[in-house]
């Protein structure tokens, strides 16, 4: 099953779903043009080397990781066509593109080749980093090397006794003069070393005072001999990418941003990361539910009524998982579209700081789900390697692990989300706006702001997070489809979205 982009379901969503028009700098005909050329430089290029990857997996050897066979070529011509640096501003080398572009680009990169992705998809937000808090010698030392590919970053925060709980971070940072020295260990580390950039730009979290969170500031450190790769991880999926366990052993580095303001700093990578796992997972649900429609307009199966031969799309529970497939790419896809059409209006943050766990959990569930309903379809061929669903649902189940697991999200919704100034008042205006006051999206809402009004007060919140928070991912996808069946005729394919509206 060959891997093609879905690029008109991208720009459908983007355009007409989450007004991409009503951002400035956004260009219709520039955007149509860079999703349809990185498309079939993906289908062409990538896509290819995704079950290489898998049956290979990245390896150590000597201390250095080596990557499968083709992923430094393909690299090289990514890097050489300039998508590495497809949002760095164009005075440090990059397109100066809208993140709304990006995010359609990285979801085909994921569709096509998430472990591939995932080594090299870190740098946005790593650039991110370098603007807002990056001193202008850091800037002009590694902006231009990763606008160019020349370097490729990481996120080292998680460390053994320390996962989701950062305040137990031990990894030291020592200063040396006008210099700091990072000493300790980091585990988990995507693309920790690989073979096909330079250089990489490893962004640090490190003890520099004393205990708790205000002791952590962020670091920059380039690889080097100090920074050791002890063990790749021998993982379910992802097996291309390659998850490193790293020694820092008085590694020399800088720091990035006010010192004892590490999470701070950070949280602009995490954010963008966040959004980006999410379209990880539609890209995976889409690609899901490709394989799975294709096999059943083809697959033979049973007779019609009137004994003639039924395609195995004709059968009604077959139908029943081909449109949920469908319905999850789409509605997961349209809410991380609107979040970051929020995020780039820069109107209501609190809203989008309500709306990312939400996308976090939607994409990272519509993947598995679709996955596994891809499989289902396709009955024994499903289970194996040769149709690649077995290997989707493989890399996806990460999505709702990493960069936070979703019940931590939950608890987010259910505790300060929820608090005044938290974005639940912006949420329910966003319903309304999406619904377009829909009667019985209305009473959905109704219902929502009645239950968040217990959650307020509730003694056992955290007990309720999960479906709380399931809750209103529902009523944000219900409301985003609300507005994708009232935008139906823009689609090139409307009857395909009214019937899967109606679904």
């Amino acid at each position: 099953m060959t891997f093609v982009a879905p690029t008109e379901d991208i720009l459908f969503s983007l355009r007409h779903v989450a007004g991409a028009g009503s951002v400035d700098g956004w260009d219709d005909d520039l955007a149509d043009s860079i999703l349809d050329h990185f498309g079939q430089f993906a289908a062409g290029v990538i896509a290819p080397l995704n079950a290489v990857g898998d049956r290979q997996g990245a390896r150590l050897v000597n201390g250095r990781v080596r990557m499968p066979d083709g992923f430094g070529a393909a690299y090289a011509e990514l890097a050489a066509g300039g998508w590495q640096g497809l949002t760095l501003p164009e005075a440090h080398g990059g397109m100066g593109a809208s993140p709304l572009v990006a995010a359609g680009v990285s979801e085909i990169f994921s569709g096509a080749n998430h472990a591939m992705q995932m080594v090299c998809n870190l740098v946005p937000g790593a650039a991110a980093v370098l603007l807002r808090d990056g001193t202008a010698a850091q800037q002009a030392e590694w902006l231009p090397k990763l606008a160019k590919g020349a370097a490729l970053s990481t996120m080292c925060l998680t460390e053994p006794a320390a996962g989701s709980d950062l305040s137990a971070i031990r990894c030291k940072a020592v200063r040396k003069g006008p210099a700091w020295q990072i000493t300790g260990e980091k585990i988990f580390i995507s693309g920790g070393d690989q073979d096909m950039s330079d250089t990489i730009l490893h962004l640090v979290l490190a003890r520099s005072g004393g205990a708790g969170l205000g002791g952590l500031s962020l670091f920059a450190c380039p690889r080097q001999s100090a920074v050791t790769v002890t063990r790749i991880e021998d993982k379910m999926g992802l097996h291309a990418s390659p998850t490193c366990q790293m020694t820092f052993d008085a590694a020399k580095a800088e720091l990035i941003g006010a010192e004892g303001d590490g999470l701070m700093v950070m949280f602009t990578l995490m954010n963008h990361a966040r959004i980006d796992v999410a379209l990880q997972g539609v890209a995976h649900a889409s690609h899901a539910a490709r394989i799975a429609r294709n096999y059943a307009l083809d697959r033979v199966q049973g007779r019609l009524p009137d004994k003639s031969p039924a395609r195995l799309h004709l059968h009604a529970d077959v139908a029943r998982m081909l449109d949920r497939q469908d319905r999850l790419a789409l509605g997961a896809r349209a809410m991380c579209h609107v979040t970051l059409v929020e995020l780039e209006r820069g109107k209501r943050p609190a809203l989008v700081d309500f709306l990312t766990p939400l996308c976090k959990i939607a994409g990272s569930q519509a993947g598995v789900e679709s996955a596994d309903l891809g499989i289902q379809v396709l009955g024994g061929y499903g289970y194996l390697r040769e149709y690649g669903l077995e290997q989707i649902w493989r890399d996806a189940r990460i999505c709702a692990i990493y960069e936070g697991a979703n019940g931590i999200h939950e608890r987010t919704l259910a505790t300060r989300a929820l608090r005044p100034g938290g974005g639940s008042a912006d949420f329910a205006d966003l319903i309304g706006e999406l619904a377009g006051h829909d009667r019985a999206a209305m009473a959905r809402l109704a219902d929502w702001k009645n239950r968040a009004d217990r959650m307020r007060h509730a003694e056992d919140a955290l007990a309720q997070a999960h479906a709380f928070a399931q809750d209103t991912v529902t009523l944000f996808f219900d409301a985003v489809w609300t507005r994708i069946a009232a935008v139906a005729d823009k689609h090139p394919q409307p009857e395909r979205i009214k019937g899967l509206a109606l679904a």
